[in-house]
């Protein structure tokens, strides 16, 4: 064969892990049994429609960065400074040295002294969720994951009873489209392909609600720049409107909700003038918006996470399903709602979490207040231990974690024992005494379910992993060994767990499925739409949901949908809301790693408004210095107009490597856990702002 022959790239499925809704069906090209191309989205899949985005279209990047951690490292400097700080260990001695310290701590306090903390750095079931069997196994304490989606879960399922929401690829369908509390072109560009095909197709309307004009924004017919945390005041206001004007379904109501004139009555005073107040939105602006979707039968919101980050965020959340409840658009192809879809797989997940051995006396701890409880905080820990012993995987909590300086006082801790499974040196990596390399998802078989659609995908790797990295699963059983934890589990392989829990759910067996390259468990048109009844026992949406049953937190919630004027208030001292959003080439912490992500990206930016900036003596790139009774840090600043004063964005969870002090944004916020059930309220914080 000539040597400028060329090869073409061999072509393989796999599924996108990362923590975003989309969970793409991808095309991978695979250059040798080490090396990939460009991933693509399968083209052939009818959500993912050939689309990704651009971050991971250039995975490559990231799976072969010469950064890629690739052997056990055993910390012998100081704490949080780097590979520097570490010598290689072997495999065994590394696995050795975290089990003898979590027997240790187990043995001092009681197995609730370990604490196993992860989040969703995978989607994938299997290499995620695993680490709950070696919890429940072993009786370490218990997790409360709260950081993304706790305040989200509890509005929408208050309302409707169950996660499950209008399949995305109806959005076809729809005459009006409404985006509320996201930014999908940075967050969910799939979505964003079917939203242009209704557009160009149907003529669709555009609608965007978000404190900034986001990338999304920017593309809507209609952008409304409310105040954040005010989401909720402006769902009641569109409310008043549909009652008032005859748009309302009132049959559909009575059919499917539970207290109809109880609501009118209460949204009697809660009209376009209070709204605005509450809002900043003109009366014009909003008395439009609510024409416009009382207008329309074939409206369809898609409901994002940004707008419940907040310490009223479940109400807001909840005041926003009840839309197309009074607007009867669930009766109509591509009208309704999607908040998510992971209510509709119904996957027996005993194997892969080890729930036969669930103990609900152990405790449990919410992880977005791993500061606080890193730090003795007897309002999480009780009566109980502390934690001396940590296991991370799937998270950087040092980065990405409420209120940054406390978790970093936890972390310093000379008596904490911690262990990082890691494809990188993050932050909470520098600070573990134990980092093992992790594989990344081209590099291990998995299981994943979806947000944003309804697809169930099974991944094979698509090459080798580098050096030594090894999977969760693999890492999860080598300790449960060591410990003498016993769980069938602990002996199968990650495809072995797979195929059992398919059979056990009553789905096709692994290869089966993987052959398929996805398997589509939409529960059909009458369920997505909730015309059999909401996931109530009666059937019924809730206006005035029993709020009791949903958390501890219960008694600072409003009875029906209203404004819950709980969040962090700007005031003289503190004149500013902070908007912490996602950026284009990040995804949480993810690919902050990559040269071409931080190329993109530039450096943190703090989006304010040209009035304020007037008033504040600054100008276009000056430095600024952003506080508030917890820290402050410093950023440069950006003239923007695209949204109100008193109201300003940084975009991106950036390191806090990437600040100049060395403090990131997340120093900033608090994490007081939202009400009902506990939550972290990144997008709920005032502060001041002045020139560094």
């Amino acid at each position: 064969m000539p040597l400028d022959q060329h090869i073409p790239p061999q072509i393989l499925p796999s599924a996108c892990p990362h923590d975003c809704p989309s969970t793409c069906a991808l095309e991978v090209e695979r250059i040798d049994s080490r090396t990939i191309g460009r991933i693509h989205g399968a083209r052939d899949n009818d959500y993912t429609m050939g689309v990704v985005c651009a971050k991971v279209a250039r995975y490559a990047e990231r799976v072969h960065s010469p950064d890629r951690l690739t052997t056990p490292l055993r910390r012998v400097g100081d704490k949080g400074v780097g590979r520097a700080a570490f010598d290689p260990v072997g495999w065994d001695d590394a696995l050795d040295i975290v089990a003898d310290a979590f027997r240790k701590a187990a043995g001092r306090y009681g197995p609730e002294a370990v604490w196993p903390h992860f989040y969703a750095g995978t989607m994938g079931l299997v290499q995620r969720d695993g680490i709950d069997r070696l919890r429940h196994v072993m009786g370490y304490s218990r997790q409360h994951s709260t950081i993304c989606t706790g305040l989200s879960d509890a509005g929408w399922i208050a309302g409707t009873g169950s996660k499950r929401g209008v399949d995305a690829r109806e959005v076809r369908h729809s005459d009006l489209i409404v985006v509320w509390g996201g930014n999908p072109v940075h967050t969910q560009v799939n979505f964003m392909a079917h939203v242009a095909r209704a557009r160009k197709e149907r003529g669709a309307k555009f609608v965007v609600v978000d404190p900034y004009r986001t990338a999304t924004a920017a593309q809507a017919d209609m952008h409304l720049a409310l105040r954040p945390g005010t989401d909720g005041a402006l769902a009641c206001a569109v409310m008043h409107v549909l009652l008032r004007d005859g748009r309302a379904d009132r049959a559909y109501m009575a059919e499917y909700t539970d207290v109809p004139g109880e609501l009118e009555d209460h949204l009697r005073e809660r009209g376009p003038d209070w709204a605005s107040a509450i809002t900043g939105l003109s009366v014009a602006e909003i008395e439009a918006f609510a024409r416009l979707y009382g207008e329309t039968e074939r409206a369809y919101i898609r409901v994002g996470y940004g707008f419940t980050r907040s310490r009223n965020g479940a109400s807001n959340m909840h005041a926003v399903a009840c839309l197309p409840a009074v607007g009867g658009k669930w009766r109509h192809e591509g009208g309704g709602a999607l908040y998510g879809q992971t209510g509709i797989y119904k996957l027996d997940r005993t194997l892969i979490q080890g729930l036969d051995r669930l103990d609900r006396s152990v405790r449990v701890l919410d992880q977005s207040r791993i500061g606080a409880i890193l730090t003795g905080d007897p309002r999480d820990l009780g009566d109980g231990p502390p934690v001396t012993a940590l296991l991370v995987q799937n998270t950087n909590p040092m980065v990405v974690s409420p209120d940054t300086l406390r978790v970093r006082e936890g972390f310093a801790r000379d008596d904490l024992f911690v262990c990082v499974h890691e494809q990188f040196m993050t932050e909470t990596a520098a600070m573990a005494d134990i980092v093992l390399p992790a594989t990344t998802f081209l590099e291990h078989d998995d299981l994943y379910v979806a947000s944003g659609h309804t697809h169930l995908q099974v991944a094979r790797p698509v090459i080798e992993a580098p050096g030594e990295a090894r999977s969760n699963h693999d890492v999860i059983c080598g300790l449960a060994a060591r410990l003498g934890g016993e769980h069938p589990g602990f002996h199968m392989s990650a495809w072995e767990i797979i195929d059992q829990t398919l059979r056990a759910s009553g789905l096709p067996p692994a290869a089966e499925a993987a052959d398929a390259r996805w398997i589509d468990v939409s529960p059909g048109y009458e369920d997505s739409h909730f015309l059999n009844g909401f996931g109530h026992a009666d059937g019924r949406f809730r206006f005035r949901p029993d709020w009791a049953s949903v958390g501890p937190y219960h008694g600072r919630m409003a009875g029906l949908p209203d404004h819950l004027d709980i969040i962090d208030r700007a005031d003289a001292e503190h004149p500013f809301r902070l908007v912490t959003a996602p950026s284009r080439n990040y995804l949480n912490s993810s690919f902050t790693e990559t040269r071409t992500s931080r190329k993109k990206e530039g450096r943190p930016t703090l989006k304010l408004h040209p009035g304020d900036a007037s008033d504040l003596g600054v100008g276009e790139g000056d430095r600024v210095r952003l506080g508030n009774r917890q820290a402050s840090i410093v950023v440069h600043a950006t003239l923007f107009d695209g949204l109100q004063r008193g109201v300003v964005v940084l975009e991106g969870v950036w390191p806090n490597a990437a600040f100049e002090e060395g403090v990131g944004v997340n120093a900033l916020v608090s994490a007081e856990p939202g009400p009902p059930v506990g939550g972290a309220v990144f997008h709920d914080t005032a502060i001041w702002v002045r020139p560094a």
